[in-house]
């Protein structure tokens, strides 16, 4: 686990006018996060719009993922749903494109009980020979998994760590690597020993979160500098704000697909503000 990297940006993926995937702005995006502190991507996950994404298309931007991956870089899928068979049938064929792991998020709706979360990840981890990686979010699926079930799901075989994305239960978990779910614990993270952090922030300040991996000293101070950034792209749903910073920047990330839609001028006001306050608009288009 510890190969696939300390920030894992959950890349965008970029649609055309007539919403479709745009590949040629995807493998451009990756490779300038490639040079931007990013040491892998997840691509497909939750700010990948893995929702609106038909099985084809998520499987087709693996596969791209995988082919044009930036050298030393690795790919993570998202192949999580709330339907096991769906579930283990995307994370065999992500194992067979040559994906380095993947992630699953926690059945969102159905919520499952704690023996149904036990079998829907031992099918799931049973289906390819790559890391699986648990992905706790119960904000936007109804249901957590507390400390002491993802120790319990560790002892399976292929689980091999957690995208923790509850707060108030981050901690170490014997027998998995833990990445921070919100950059707001990136820091945090880093500071109890956990592998890093499954990051959106990353698109646009890769490298203040590089130094703070590399910079342990300065790590809170820059983590105090970036807080404005997380809460402004997570101000209304993401990746709407993400997209909206990426487009004025001058990256392709076209917009996005319903029941999400575009940010509002409010919200693009505030977007646009945070980016002149971090001085990454000079040279982007106005």
């Amino acid at each position: 686990m510890s190969d696939l990297g300390t920030i894992l940006t959950a890349i965008v993926t970029p649609f055309d006018a007539r919403s479709r995937v745009n590949e040629e702005a995807f493998v451009a995006l990756m490779r300038h996060l490639a040079d931007n502190g990013s040491d892998g991507f997840v691509v497909a996950g939750t700010t990948g719009e893995a929702p609106t994404l038909s099985d084809e298309e998520q499987l087709a931007l693996v596969e791209l993922a995988v082919a044009e991956r930036p050298e030393g870089k690795t790919i993570v899928a998202g192949t999580g749903t709330n339907d096991t068979r769906e579930a283990v049938l995307l994370t065999e064929r992500a194992g067979e494109l040559g994906v380095d792991a993947v992630l699953v998020v926690t059945p969102y709706y159905n919520r499952p009980s704690r023996l149904g979360l036990l079998r829907h990840y031992e099918a799931v981890a049973a289906a390819t020979d790559k890391p699986t990686i648990l992905y706790n979010i119960p904000s936007r699926t109804g249901t957590n998994m507390p400390p002491d079930l993802l120790a319990e799901l560790a002892q399976i075989d292929g689980i091999a760590g957690v995208k923790q994305a509850n707060p108030s239960e981050l901690q170490l978990i014997d027998g998995l690597d833990v990445y921070a779910g919100d950059d707001a614990t990136f820091a945090r993270t880093l500071d109890m020993g956990g592998a890093g952090g499954i990051c959106v922030a990353s698109h646009l300040v890769g490298h203040e979160m590089r130094r703070m991996v590399e910079e342990p000293d300065q790590r809170a101070e820059i983590d105090a500098s970036l807080r404005d950034v997380y809460e402004t792209l997570f101000m209304t749903a993401s990746p709407t704000c993400t997209k909206a910073a990426l487009n004025m920047l001058g990256h392709e990330a076209g917009g996005l697909r319903l029941p999400l839609v575009q940010a509002t001028d409010e919200e693009e006001a505030a977007v646009r503000a945070m980016l002149q306050r971090h001085g990454l608009l000079a040279g982007a288009p106005a």
